[in-house]
């Protein structure tokens, strides 16, 4: 899902409600279960979103409805180790060559 974001600072939860294609009580329910989007409140308590509150609830969307994760799942995708790519690719390498020793060890 591609999703445009408008060049502004701030949202209102309608706006980004609509820029999700979602009503506004699933932009509040993802901001109770996610703690990574925490809109400012205004003296009015209304909320503004700040523009990466609202690409990290475009992820959060991508997360649920295109990947089709549980709350938990996108939990644990969003929060969980980080994986350094380099080291997980040094490994694999290695894991290769070792293969690759037993193979002709075998042949």
């Amino acid at each position: 899902m591609d999703v445009e974001i408008p060049d502004k600072s701030y949202f209102r939860i309608g706006e980004v409600s609509k820029i999700l294609g979602v009503k506004p009580y699933v932009v509040r329910y993802w901001e109770s279960e996610f703690k990574t989007v925490k809109p400012v409140r205004t003296k009015s308590d209304q909320r503004l979103y700040r523009r990466k509150d609202v690409e990290e609830l475009v992820t959060i969307k991508n997360l649920l409805y295109s990947e089709q994760l549980t709350i938990a799942g996108a939990k644990k995708r969003l929060y969980g180790p980080k994986v350094d790519e380099e080291s997980y690719r040094n490994r694999l390498v290695h894991i290769k060559k070792e293969l690759l020793k037993i193979k002709n060890m075998v042949s």
